[in-house]
């Protein structure tokens, strides 16, 4: 049966448990060869193709995936809006069938969630969700990489996540439910995550001795986590909703004063790019406790994780 990663929860705790230790061994691989001469590239991908689908511009999803097909010997294909028209040149469906006998795996970075369901439903190869309107589940599991390696574990973690309840709020509910953590949503009233997915995140927690919550006073949200996570008031394509979300959001931003609210020694994690001074304080993302470039590096080793996962330890 082909697998697919439309939403964090597509993979078991224990598929999400063997991938992200996958990611920190590919990491220390890929270290050691740059700091000694040798090959960074693998062949575990023994030149398959992976078709790279841009409906929206990337940097870190753009190169991370890009480097990380060529360093596992595979060959990656970018594909733009412009050249192909994913359901406006073709049906979704058709584009599906089409690609599924050139490529052996999709990613695709879209708006809305439902052309990955398409996607997926009529793919013959894996489908990669690289980013959605309702989940961002590749960055969720860089961002759970990235927390371990911080804090040397994932259960009993708390991380709180301030700011719009949006695709990646709804990813790291899941990943830290799914993973035994304490998951606060902290967000202005009428930006909660979506309703379903914190349904399923809550049944995760349960199973896995983790929580999750949804507050609306910073400074309760944020009060002893281990992990402090913010993202942009203006996602793109909201660009001319921003001045109504910066007034909603004046007193979530992520400042000195409420990082002081936080557990001794906690992380600030942002999945860039940031506003300096608007989501978060300039003092806090260029701070000591910031570790976002650990998590935008980390983007390249879990992603490569998962492509072996979908196509090769877990095919």
């Amino acid at each position: 049966m082909t697998r697919h990663f439309l939403k964090v929860d597509d993979l078991s705790p224990a598929e999400l448990r063997d991938v992200l230790d996958d990611a920190a061994a590919l990491k220390v691989h890929r270290q050691a060869a740059l700091a000694t001469g040798e090959p960074v590239v693998r062949d575990d991908l023994g030149g398959r193709t992976v078709g790279l689908v841009f409906e929206k511009p990337s940097l870190r999803t753009r190169v991370s995936f890009d480097v990380g097909v060529h360093e596992l010997g595979g060959h990656p294909l970018t594909l733009h809006d412009f050249e192909i028209g994913l359901g406006k040149r073709e049906t979704v469906a058709d584009t599906a069938r089409v690609l599924s006998r050139y490529v052996q795996c999709i990613v695709l970075r879209t708006f809305g969630h439902d052309k990955l369901d398409e996607l997926a439903a009529h793919a013959t190869v894996p489908v990669v969700n690289s980013l959605s309107e309702l989940e961002h589940p590749c960055q969720a599991v860089a961002d759970l990489q990235a927390i371990e390696e911080a804090h040397g574990q994932l259960d009993d973690v708390t991380l709180a996540y301030v700011g719009d309840g949006n695709n990646v709020a709804n990813s790291l509910l899941l990943a830290g439910a799914l993973t035994g953590m304490h998951v606060r949503i902290v967000h202005p009233a009428g930006y909660a995550p979506d309703t379903a997915t914190f349904a399923r995140a809550q049944a995760h927690a349960a199973a896995s001795g983790g929580s999750v919550s949804l507050v609306t006073d910073p400074v309760l949200g944020v009060k002893g986590a281990d992990v402090i996570y913010t993202d942009v008031w203006a996602s793109m394509g909201q660009e001319d909703d921003a001045a109504r979300r910066a007034r909603d959001f004046a007193d979530f931003q992520v400042s000195a004063d409420l990082m002081a609210h936080a557990a001794e020694g906690a992380i600030f994690l942002h999945c860039l790019p940031a506003h300096r001074d608007e989501e978060v304080a300039a003092a806090v993302v260029d701070g000591p406790a910031a570790r976002i470039f650990d998590q935008a590096e980390n983007r390249l080793h879990a992603q490569k994780a998962l492509l072996r996962f979908l196509l090769v330890t877990g095919a």
